[in-house]
């Protein structure tokens, strides 16, 4: 068996010791666990079967793919049959033994995709076909059972406004800080003396924790809004966070503009230059894409880190996906928990593959 498949076998193995689900009366209740050995025998023959194939056909990435979705529809079965004649409010969670199957499965992929590298247009593809089948089973009421969708179709409103939130902030301060990061890294490769000074202010700005950066934002923002009212800001609220997430989001953008600019070969610029281009020309037709690879990688950081900051901005009241973190973590509801972590962690990594597809088709545009 290969190192992958080791790996796999420890959470497989989990799979069949830990408990698949829990029932609970309702949600703060205690949870009765349930098995898979106890609950669908032939679920854990066939469990056991996806592990021989793992070592037969390993690398198929068909296999993980088919696995994935089979797994998450089997939750379903299960939990519709552990709720069949319970009350409303009762609630089915998927257990450590549910996770550990799919961390395996998704270890599997990733050496399955690894081994095999797809073009980046068949990346998409899957991505695209797994969201496709992910959301056509929840559209389709097979998790209708399921705690976090009872946690959704409770607050399915309010889920739908934070996702909007979530997305603005994360969109806005990436699109803000990307045009803003370009133009400042452009000038310091220009002006060799700005430089070090700009790179050190934006590593300081970066090591500051999140929530003192939030509380060191709200005073000024707060003056602010005192001052020109007009501007419909606060120090809570929307604007601290969307600040707080551009300021993070420069130095990656700043760096890797840098990075991709002096990574333009001399002899090339020089080129252009012997062959009478201005300096605008040489910035927009050579040395611009050339260097696109390395900026989109920085775009790539600064979405996805993005993305799962904005979930902090909750804190101070901008909303978002961490709305429902913060609301588990007060309740002690870990399935709201979950309701506001799952997509966000699902928004990262569409962002991510979605960037990765566009910059590896940018680099072979290069050769």
């Amino acid at each position: 068996m290969n190192r992958v498949g080791l790996a796999m076998a420890v959470p497989l193995a989990l799979g069949l010791a830990l408990p698949l689900a829990s029932f609970r009366p309702n949600r703060i209740a205690a949870g009765e666990s349930h098995y898979l050995l106890a609950l669908h025998p032939l679920a854990a023959v066939l469990l056991a079967g996806f592990a021989l194939a793992v070592i037969v056909l390993r690398r198929k990435t068909v296999l993980p793919l088919a696995a994935i979705l089979l797994w998450l529809a089997l939750m379903g079965w299960v939990a519709r049959d552990l709720a069949l004649g319970a009350a409303a409010y009762a609630r089915v969670t998927p257990g450590p033994g549910f996770w550990s199957v799919l961390v395996a499965m998704l270890i599997l992929l990733v050496d399955a995709l690894a081994h095999q590298r797809p073009g980046p247009l068949l990346r998409l593809g899957i991505l695209a076909g797994m969201a496709a089948a992910i959301l056509l089973m929840l559209h389709g009421g097979l998790w209708d059972s399921v705690s976090y969708m009872q946690e959704y179709r409770s607050r399915s409103a309010s889920f739908w406004r934070e996702a909007r939130t979530h997305l603005t902030l994360a969109l806005g301060s990436f699109a803000a800080a990307t045009v803003a990061g370009f133009v400042i890294g452009a000038l310091a490769h220009r002006l060799a003396s700005l430089r070090a000074p700009v790179v050190g202010v934006l590593t300081l700005i970066q090591t500051i924790p999140s929530i003192a950066m939030f509380g060191m934002l709200m005073l000024p923002l707060g003056w602010l809004a005192a001052q020109i009212p007009a501007l419909g800001i606060s120090g809570i609220g929307m604007a601290p966070a969307f600040v707080a997430l551009f300021l993070y989001a420069l130095l990656p953008m700043v760096a890797n503009t840098l990075a991709g600019l002096s990574a333009v070969p001399a002899n090339v610029t020089e080129a252009a230059r012997g062959m009478g281009m201005t300096g605008p020309q040489r910035f927009v037709q050579i040395e611009l894409p050339l260097a696109l690879p390395i900026l989109l990688t920085g775009a790539r950081i600064v979405l996805v880190q993005n993305i799962g900051l904005a979930t902090v901005g909750a804190l101070i009241g901008a909303g978002g996906f961490g709305t429902f973190v913060f609301q588990g973590l007060g309740q002690t509801a870990s399935d709201l928990i979950l309701l506001g972590a799952l997509p966000t962690v699902a928004l990262a990594f569409a962002a991510a593959v979605v960037f990765d597809a566009v910059i590896e088709m940018t680099g072979r545009g290069r050769t």
